[in-house]
């Protein structure tokens, strides 16, 4: 289903804004449209120093003169929201519009629930799948059991990510040891780091990063039929198998060698970004978001990036994507202000304060930086080379995936005892979500 459309054009013309009393109310609910409305409501979870949050409170400039519309702009954290939207969009207190996480145990999950407004209307208004293509598209489209890269339209991505290594060049040249390309050179790196008594990667196992890490290293051994079988439930996992096998295997091992800290098990993804920008820790595995924060906030040191060591599959997919709760009485409006995010001067922003826009134009794109980690992210896609995320399978599972690696990293459990955690976390996800391919049974 995923294997065949994967490049997506570097930049699309803007479409063109439709002023609010022109907008046909074509949104897809029910509930009427509200009558010369005075405000809407919008959250997001992004920094207002990163890529997207710059980006986006300029859209909300934008959309407030086009309109004569105020914004209502609520900043959530990610687990607020990742934990409580069902609650929250049942409710009256449901924002108009929504940064959501893609994938099929969350956005998904909502849309097969009736939760989230169908956007197929203002797709074809607005011209947004000229712009969202391949890969990029999948994670906006979900079909009647929630399972992404097909279906209906329920979510609008205008920006990409993958997850790279970060790197403290200082320290690297403070100890003589070069920036790795392999494998082996990584380890020998952080080993050499371990005898200068440094912790060399900056971990955080009660939320994503470590996850990350350990489905970046399934994704160094995993076929595109293992990523069919885990991500879209096309045929069984092998949890015994090579792929998960190395990867768990790795972190045991790391965590014994001193390249990852037993005492992380309680830190959260801001504690271990944070240690990287304050240089506790030369190397940080994590994703483009952090990008346009660490170029606005380290002035201590130089830092580079370059994709995880000798990846045949990174992970990453698109950006998150805005969604347009079923219960707003103001989807018209919400549309426009999502296709504000997409204009290019709203694009050309994210890019030049280090983030990866889907709709710029290249040659406005100034900082030397930033034309590198678009570039990288272009050639990503031009390969096929997006392993998405481990936790979408189901629901409940990016916190039991985080709860079996941190008995890994405590000790507690050994690798095969973690996988077997893992596997029954995931069969039971699966079989409730009633998601399963019947060949695969």
């Amino acid at each position: 289903m995923k294997s065949a459309k994967r490049m997506v054009a570097a930049a699309v013309s803007l479409a063109t804004s439709v002023g609010v009393l022109g907008l046909a109310a074509c949104g897809s609910g029910n509930d009427a449209q509200e009558k010369n409305p005075s405000m809407i409501k919008i959250w997001d979870y992004e920094e207002q120093t990163g890529a997207q949050g710059k980006a986006w409170a300029q859209a909300i400039k934008i959309f407030e003169k086009k309109t004569g519309v105020k914004v209502k702009f609520e900043k959530k954290s990610f687990e607020q929201i990742r934990q409580n939207a069902s609650q929250i969009l049942n409710s009256e207190e449901a924002p108009d519009v929504m940064e959501y996480n893609k994938g099929n145990a969350t956005a998904g999950l909502l849309a097969s629930q009736g939760l989230l407004a169908n956007l197929n209307d203002y797709v074809s208004q607005y011209h947004w799948d000229t712009k969202i293509q391949g890969a990029l598209a999948d994670t906006g489209k979900y079909n009647d059991k929630g399972i992404m890269g097909s279906g209906d339209w329920y979510g609008i991505t205008n920006y990409g990510e993958d997850v790279m290594m970060y790197y403290n060049k200082n320290m690297f040249d403070k100890y003589g040891i070069a920036i790795p390309n392999t494998l082996p050179e990584l380890e020998a790196a952080m080993q050499k780091f371990v005898d200068n008594g440094v912790t060399p990667l900056s971990e955080g196992v009660a939320e994503y990063p470590l996850q990350h890490l350990w489905w970046q290293l399934v994704l160094q051994k995993a076929n595109e039929k293992f990523i069919q079988a885990y991500e879209m439930y096309d045929g069984n996992v092998d949890w015994q198998g090579e792929a998960t096998t190395y990867a768990t295997q790795t972190i045991q091992d790391w965590v014994k060698k001193g390249f990852i800290s037993k005492d992380c098990t309680g830190s959260k993804a801001e504690d271990a970004g944070q240690a990287f920008e304050n240089g506790t820790h030369p190397i940080f595995f994590s994703g483009t978001w952090w990008f346009g924060r660490f170029q606005n906030d380290i002035s201590t040191f130089n830092w580079t990036t370059a994709l995880f060591p000798e990846a045949k599959k990174v992970v990453g997919s698109s950006g998150n994507i805005w969604v347009i709760p079923e219960k707003s009485k103001k989807k018209d409006l919400a549309a426009q202000f999502i296709d504000i995010t997409l204009s290019k001067e709203v694009q050309n922003l994210m890019g030049n304060s280090g983030g990866l826009p889907i709709a710029a134009d290249p040659s406005a794109i100034t900082d030397p930086k930033t034309k590198e980690l678009i570039s990288s992210y272009n050639t990503v896609l031009k390969k096929n080379q997006l392993g998405f995320y481990p936790d979408w399978p189901t629901s409940t599972f990016y916190d039991e995936l985080n709860a079996s690696l941190q008995e890994l990293v405590n000790g507690t459990a050994d690798p095969k005892t973690a996988l077997n955690q893992m596997k029954t976390n995931y069969d039971k996800g699966v079989e409730a979500a009633g998601v399963k391919h019947k060949e695969a049974n």
